[in-house]
């Protein structure tokens, strides 16, 4: 007799109708998948890194190790949440989107129920997306590390003047940065902070990192894509009492300027199974209004 599919629910129950669509949810895949464990996403204390905190069940680590998808309820901050965990085990993770944007959560809890038993036969199409580390480096050693999914920013921070930063890549001089702050993208991560600050947009199956400086004091520095396999590191050469270093928007550590903060290519990626009934191009249409026409007013005719 063929084993049933192991499942790790995650969600934060506080929130909206999380509780209430994990609690559906159960009841539908009885008979159909085992459930090894329920976490709980919330909000990491005192910076911790890891942000989901088990509800009466074994340890993330050993459970990941065990299940063969990972099913996250909520928005795209639940699913980033969640992802800094199971990269590392490469546990394909299935998004219910119950937030708002929802560019990450790919299905509705409707389409979750019709492609379910394509996705636990193996017929869905999962997609690997490639996960960054950060290091923050003190007289030499380590004060922070954490997996980013979108990406690595630093803020100049209170009070508020601009900071000078010295940027490497692969110890070679790429730039000195004198800015609000500077980006280090995933692919995944171009749609976020990165495009809001004039970063391109890159396909989420690239696999590239995007350096975007934050309001520079330069009307010639741009931002630039560089190899996937490159180490970045940036170095304070003037910071304010509030610098901070913010992984994904969600963890965050302290900068002072004889910090480095290091930053290249985690091992492992982050797994996302695909909606078939939706593209990529699509979601960025339709979330992003991306390429839309101009709508244009009275009887113009284009």
């Amino acid at each position: 007799m063929k084993s049933l599919p192991k499942l790790v629910i995650f969600g934060d129950p506080k929130k909206g109708l999380v509780a209430e669509a994990i609690e559906g949810f159960v009841g539908y895949v009885k008979g159909k998948a085992r459930i090894l464990a329920t976490y709980h996403i919330e909000k990491p204390k005192n910076n911790s890194a890891d942000a989901a905190e088990p509800a009466s069940a074994p340890r993330i680590a050993d459970m990941l190790n065990e299940c063969d998808f990972a099913v996250v309820f909520g928005g795209d901050g639940s699913i980033i949440s969640a992802a800094r965990n199971l990269s590392e085990a490469s546990v394909p993770v299935i998004g219910v989107n119950l937030g708002k944007l929802g560019f990450l959560a790919e299905f509705s809890i409707a389409e979750l129920k019709e492609s379910f038993d394509d996705i636990i036969s193996g017929k869905a199409t999962i997609e690997k997306r490639m996960v960054l580390g950060c290091k923050v480096l003190s007289d030499g050693r380590e004060k922070f590390n954490s997996a980013a999914i979108n990406d690595v920013f630093i803020t100049a921070g209170p009070p508020f003047r601009m900071i000078e930063l010295k940027i490497s890549v692969d110890g070679q001089l790429l730039a000195g940065c004198v800015s609000d702050g500077l980006i280090i993208s995933t692919p995944t991560g171009s749609t976020a902070y990165n495009l809001s600050a004039g970063g391109p947009i890159v396909s989420p199956k690239m696999e590239a990192i995007v350096v975007t400086p934050i309001c520079p004091h330069s009307l010639s520095f741009r931002p630039i894509v560089i190899n996937a396999d490159s180490t970045v590191e940036i170095f304070g050469v003037s910071v304010n009492k509030g610098t901070t270093v913010s992984i994904d928007g969600q963890v965050s550590s302290r900068l002072s300027a004889a910090d480095v903060v290091r930053v290249a290519r985690q091992k492992g990626d982050f797994l996302i199974v695909n909606n078939p009934v939706r593209s990529q191009w699509d979601t960025l249409a339709t979330k992003l209004s991306w390429a839309e026409k101009p709508k244009y007013k009275g009887d113009y005719v284009v």
